[in-house]
């Protein structure tokens, strides 16, 4: 241990020069060690080489998504960029009109406007004005309305502007619920619109279109509706929806970040093709009459439902097509679904025509010179054919009828007898030449073709069913048709519901009107016309027709009366309380004008409200109208007295 004095003070002393040592005298193992200076030095430079490395890397990576973006991405950047800016903006076409023959305007577009908000953006935006003017010291007076303040003006302003339609309740609640977007009202007058957005800047208005209907109920039945989209929904503004919607243009415009519109940007501008308006071959006055007269009927005899149909003898065009317990498409047609008649009974809905159907039996045996209007025919109270037994609805034993009143009387039995001289071969053709089974393609949405069972599947009873009109079905459209056809000289022209169309330009288009088709020669019409005035021959005892009610005084009218049993679902057999009630009718007979078809489903009265339950009536109420309307000459032969029963 040194115990020299002096020993701490010289290490204490900084200007003491130790001895150096020669690190080459150092034992091995220490040679090797570094101490932190020679460390620091050591590494710097690789550290040097890994960050020039890691920016070159960097740059490298930098470069490569450069070259990426600017190269190979850069067109579907630029697209999807664009595509954030641009917008088409759609110009509506203009929906084509629906008039009548005579121009009157059934259906038409009028311009109108929807109210639209945005509760949660608007609230919002009210909210922070509200603030920045109370933190900018603004006097209480001049701040910025409360948003409930605010709401409830807006509520009670669009109120006052439109009545009731838009409850005031009903629009702040609108106002105050958490959708982005809602509707405040629609179809609103272009004007009142207007006078509501500039009064309330946070309302919006979107263009709407309405469709009107002046006529309001007016052959709704045919003409349809449109639904809440413009496009048709029901009858002929949805069959023919492609003529009458037009096609809507376009233009695309680039806007900016804050929504409007970069100037010079409009381009790429399509125009609007309005569509073109639909003539169709109805009368509105006598569809208005008809309509009336039908719905009178429909409530007197408590039927379930009423239809009549009206053609022109010569062209086969339908002049008026009425249903009853119809409805106005013009008052929210949604909310009347149930309790009204949306769609078309007389193309729709088939029947079991009755007596009515003996005009084929009739024409069939006088074309072929199977008997006269004046063959006596000894006609028993029933007849057996293959199997079946049918008689009369009255009872009676053998009775002389002629052929002309084995039609006036309405017989099964007399009518059967002829049907066997025709024979099932030819009757199964004359049903397919008065078109039966077979739709009219008269224009009209859903139209059925009725049921006529093939000639390969007739069964023993089948042909003792089919003349008398039992066993087939048609629709009232069909049943009028085969009038029209013995009408127009034997010549069955496929009705009409179409006149013409009329672009957007101007150019009418006739509506190509069917050929005729020839069921029988002109002189057989002519007699089988004349035999069927029997039916409305006001006489006494046996030379009465069925029909008399039908008749219109100067004028000669032939037609036939039609009692058809209706399936009982019960028994699934032919009922005897329900019955489909038919009348088909030609005026004048002597040179006819127009036919009309008349169907009751099940009335339990007259048309008039009278005991009995025929249609005959309501024939007479509209014949006479259209004649007198019309000024149709009276007929100037009252035509010889028919004899319906020999001595």
């Amino acid at each position: 241990m040194n115990r020299d004095p002096h020993y701490d003070a010289r290490r204490r002393d900084p200007q003491y020069d130790a001895p150096r040592r020669d690190p080459r005298r150092q034992p091995a193992g220490q040679r090797a060690s570094r101490g932190p200076r020679g460390s620091k030095s050591a590494t710097f430079p690789f550290r040097q080489r890994v960050g020039r490395w890691t920016m070159c890397g960097a740059l490298a990576v930098a470069a490569l998504q450069l070259l990426w973006i600017q190269g190979v991405d850069a067109p579907s950047l630029a697209a999807e960029s664009a595509n954030q800016r641009t917008t088409t903006q759609i110009d509506p076409a203009v929906r084509g009109s629906i008039t009548d023959r005579n121009g009157t305007t059934l259906a038409f577009t009028m311009e109108a406007k929807a109210l639209t908000f945005q509760p949660k953006a608007v609230r919002k935006e009210l909210e922070e004005a509200r603030t920045k003017s109370i933190e900018a010291g603004v006097e209480p007076d001049q701040q910025a309305p409360e948003v409930s303040t605010r709401l409830a003006e807006i509520a009670a302003g669009v109120h006052a502007k439109l009545g009731d339609a838009a409850p005031e309740k009903d629009i702040l609640a609108k106002l105050n619920s958490e959708e982005t977007f809602v509707y405040l009202a629609r179809s609103v007058d272009p004007a009142v619109a207007a006078e509501i957005s500039d009064s309330f800047r946070e309302v919006g208005l979107e263009r709407q279109d309405i469709r009107e209907y002046p006529g309001g109920s007016l052959a709704a039945n045919m003409v349809g509706a449109t639904g809440w989209d413009g496009h048709g929904l029901l009858g002929l503004e949805d069959s023919m929806d492609s003529t009458l919607a037009g096609i809507d243009g376009s233009q695309t415009y680039d806007r900016g970040s804050d929504g409007a519109v970069i100037p010079g940007s409009w381009r790429d501008k399509q125009p609007a093709v309005n569509g073109s308006g639909v003539q169709l071959t109805i009368d509105s006055d006598l569809q208005f009459f008809v309509q009336q007269q039908v719905q009178i009927a429909k409530d007197k005899s408590g039927a379930k439902n009423a239809s009549v149909v009206v053609q022109d003898v010569a062209t086969g065009q339908v002049l008026a097509m009425a249903n009853d317990n119809t409805f106005n498409p013009g008052i929210g047609l949604e909310n009347n679904l149930r309790s009204v008649e949306t769609g078309n009974l007389s193309v729709t809905s088939p029947f079991e025509p009755g007596s009515v159907n003996k005009i084929i039996t009739a024409a069939a045996a006088v074309e072929d010179g199977l008997t006269t209007p004046d063959e006596v025919l000894q006609v028993p109270g029933s007849i057996t054919m293959s199997g079946a037994t049918v008689k009369d609805a009255w009872d009676h034993g053998v009775v002389p009828y002629t052929s002309t009143g084995v039609f006036g009387k309405s017989s099964n039995v007399g009518t059967l007898m002829l049907a066997e001289r025709v024979g099932e071969d030819r009757y199964a053709e004359m049903l397919d030449k008065f078109g039966l089974g077979q739709r009219t393609e008269v224009g009209l949405p859903d139209e059925s073709a009725g049921l006529v069972p093939s000639r390969d599947q007739w069964s023993g009873g089948t042909f003792a069913n089919l003349p008398i009109g039992q066993g087939l079905s048609m629709t009232l459209l069909q049943m009028t048709g085969m009038y029209q056809a013995i009408a127009n000289d034997g010549v069955r022209i496929p009705p009409r519901i179409v006149k013409s169309t009329e672009n957007s330009s101007g150019e009418r288009t006739e509506a190509p009107q069917p050929d005729g088709i020839e069921v029988v020669s002109p002189e057989t019409a002519a007699t089988v016309r004349d035999m069927f005035r029997s039916v409305t021959q006001d006489d006494t005892g046996n030379q009465r027709g069925t029909g008399v009610a039908a008749g219109v005084e100067g004028y000669q009218v032939s037609g036939k009366t039609g009692t058809a049993q209706q399936i009982d679902p019960a028994c699934k057999c032919y009922s005897n309380s329900n019955y489909w009630i038919t009348f088909a009718g030609i005026a004048p007979a002597d040179n006819p004008r127009f036919v009309i078809g008349i169907m009751l489903d099940a009335p339990v009265r007259g048309v008039d409200g009278g005991g009995g339950q025929s249609a005959a009536p309501l024939f007479h109420n509209i014949a006479s109208w259209m004649l007198q309307r019309d000024s149709v000459p009276m007929s100037p032969d009252p035509g010889r007295k028919l004899v319906l029963q020999a001595d």
